[in-house]
């Protein structure tokens, strides 16, 4: 019988033996949609789960509700946020709910296991019960209540598929990935919302425009409202990520090393994008400006995808060596067994290639 081995993968060995191989997908985007580079299969349909939140966050932003209800960039990098269930992701998740004027009652997500093991410790010790405020897509849930409040309709339903802060976040998506009239395929995500897929190079091409409408701005060189919003999106995730992720969590060292060069957000079962603003390098990799650049492990695993990701970036000298370096502890590592013997590696076989 044949085997079948992936060609483009990320492998863990045990005293030089591969145990495991963890096949990469990737796409690198310039902002007209165009792909530039890939690894894998760029046309692997995903799920993109909470790598889309940058993009949902653009639809509540552009439903007025921001605005009208005053919150300010903290609040929408937090809309886009996979928080870690920290107090101060809670204190915020309350002070977005008061701010229009709703209960945890009216959340429909649920409280469940936090993404900090610091925090489950400690929730574990004084026997807490999470409840819909700790969650750590509640910053999405109250921003979809504020779009439900302006757009109409039932906010006990804000999370059905058929009510219109949906459809309007539907329609947003599929016009900022590019998707044209087939537009996407949802499914329903571990939180309780609708989740967009799609092939993965609309990924990337989605936080292009993100990066490319964050230069467009800064350049005063467009004023319409799409770009402002979007730009306004790309601004608060890099200038709070300590609401998007944590303080030791990858989306949050990647924004902070980074300094404004790009904004990245991961997705749930190992799906991950980035978008880099224009400069230099995107340049030299045949883009006129922004690039976006999204990325798939086969078998979900988050930490591999860390390592992909923290490899892409190395081949393609996206920023200073020393902003690269802040990902050191992702990009280069090792196994260990219970008495901290180490007994092998993870090592990436694949190059980035043009598309």
């Amino acid at each position: 019988m044949r085997r079948i081995i992936p060609t483009d993968f990320i492998a863990s060995d045990r005293g030089g033996v591969v145990e495991n191989r963890h096949s990469v997908h990737a796409t690198i985007t310039d902002a007209a949609g165009n792909l530039l580079y890939a690894v894998g299969d760029p046309y692997r349909m995903i799920l993109a789960r909470s790598a889309a939140k940058s993009a949902q966050g653009l639809a509540i932003l552009e439903t007025g509700a921001v605005d009208i209800f005053d919150f300010d960039d903290a609040d929408l990098a937090f809309m886009c946020a996979s928080n870690s269930s920290e107090e101060r992701h809670i204190a915020r998740a309350w002070s977005m709910l008061s701010k229009v004027s709703a209960s945890e009652d009216d959340l429909r997500c649920s409280g469940y296991p936090p993404l900090s093991e610091t925090v489950q410790r400690a929730w574990i010790k004084s026997d807490f019960t999470p409840t819909p405020v700790c969650s750590n897509c509640s910053g999405k849930h109250v921003g979809m209540i504020a779009g439900a409040k302006v757009l109409g309709g039932d906010v006990a339903d804000y999370h059905l598929s058929t009510h219109p802060v949906q459809m309007h976040v539907k329609r947003v998506v599929d016009d900022v990935c590019g998707l044209g009239e087939n537009g996407s395929v949802w499914g329903l995500d571990g939180c309780n919302l609708p989740a967009p897929a799609f092939e993965l190079h609309y990924l990337a091409h989605m936080n292009a425009k993100s990066a490319a409408a964050a230069d467009a701005t800064a350049s005063g060189s467009s004023t319409s409202s799409r770009t402002k919003a979007l730009s306004r999106v790309f601004q608060a995730m890099w200038q709070h990520p300590e609401f998007v992720a944590r303080e030791n969590r990858f989306c949050t060292i990647l924004m902070t090393a980074f300094q404004g060069l790009l904004i990245g957000k991961l997705g749930a079962d190992a799906c991950y994008v980035i978008g880099i603003r224009g400069c230099e390098q995107t340049r030299c990799l045949g883009a006129e400006g922004a690039i976006g650049i999204s990325v798939k492990i086969e078998d979900g695993n988050i930490h591999v995808l860390y390592l992909a990701v923290a490899e892409i970036l190395e081949q393609l000298k996206i920023g200073e060596p020393e902003m690269r370096q802040a990902l050191s502890a992702f990009h280069h590592q090792r196994v260990f067994n219970t008495v901290n013997v180490q007994t092998g590696k993870f090592s990436p076989c694949f190059q980035v290639r043009a598309a």
